[in-house]
């Protein structure tokens, strides 16, 4: 199976890749549900935490992925969904999240008040795997829906409504930073609602699989400029010297889409990278670090 490969190759545990084919073939997707089962577009590289995450979804268990930016909490959340074949559902929290967006809204269509269903709604009747993005952004109103759709009942009261049974397919996995405005601690109910796992930073090793997937033809010494000064952003943002804007894993990737293209190294890093840190002092920071890693006269002939 394809969606299992990759795993085959991190040599993740074959009980578990078997588990996964006999959760699959138990749970078809069938129709333009599956629409919403999509390829992720960025591997997930590390065989504790698939390992971790696999058994915790397959008993039954909803996830919480906690970690600093850049450390891949969305795409484990995304290629968890691919693996397990599952339709997904990202739903962003912030201030303006509520339990309408989640459940769904009243609406009037054929002369009677129906619901437009939510995207909770949609993935607890469809078997979907539920991505809560910054699940601590979540107000009151929009955490009592969480506090429902997470209990062992496996059930949804909706005012007026009938009852939803969760689909027994149906996961939920959040992902959450601390520290970014808005965000608050998590009480302890909707925390027992999960397994979760700290998300490591990235490794030398794993963002390099990871660069090297996407640009099988970049130049060894160019593989290693560029995963270094992430890894320098990385150690920077983790003392505090910097914010973490400029630790972006897919600008970097495509700072180096645009040198495929043809631009200059140090222009896309720009892009990518440095115009991030909106702070000027910060800029120069970020700049500095990029010159000892990018040179200026660097051309795509040196990267690929």
């Amino acid at each position: 199976m394809s969606e299992l490969d990759f795993l085959r190759e991190q040599k993740v545990e074959e009980k578990l890749l078997l588990m996964v084919e006999e959760f699959r073939e138990r749970y078809p997707v069938e129709g333009q549900v599956s629409n919403r089962i999509t390829k992720p577009s960025i591997p997930f590289f590390g065989r504790e935490i698939l390992e971790m995450s696999i058994a915790a979804l397959l008993q039954g268990a909803n996830l919480l992925l906690s970690g600093a930016k850049a450390t891949g909490k969305n795409i484990l959340a995304e290629n968890l969904a691919w693996i397990f074949g599952r339709p997904s559902y990202n739903i962003s929290f912030n201030v303006n999240t509520d339990s309408s967006s989640l459940i769904g809204t009243d609406t009037f269509r054929d002369n009677e008040v129906t619901l437009r269903k939510g995207s909770v709604y949609r993935c607890a009747e469809e078997g979907g795997f539920g991505i809560f993005d910054e699940i601590n952004m979540a107000k009151n109103d929009a955490a009592s829906v969480l506090h429902a759709t997470l209990d062992h009942r496996r059930m949804i009261d909706v005012p007026g409504y009938d009852r939803i049974d969760l689909h027994p397919a149906v996961r939920f996995i959040g992902t959450m930073n601390y520290g970014y405005a808005g965000t608050k601690e998590l009480n302890e109910a909707l925390v027992s609602r999960f397994l979760v796992i700290d998300m490591p930073a990235l490794t030398e090793e794993n963002l390099k699989r990871i660069v090297r997937y996407d640009y099988p033809k970049i130049k060894d010494e160019a593989l290693d400029a560029f995963a270094g000064l992430f890894l320098d952003l990385q150690i920077k943002a983790q003392n505090g010297e910097i914010s973490t804007k400029a630790v972006d894993l897919r600008g970097l990737l495509a700072a180096l889409g645009s040198v495929q293209i043809g631009l200059k190294p140090y222009q896309a890093v720009q892009m990518g990278i440095t115009n991030k840190a909106f702070d000027l002092f910060e800029r120069e920071i970020v700049s500095d670090m990029v010159m000892t890693r990018i040179p200026e006269e660097w051309t795509k002939e040196q990267v690929f």
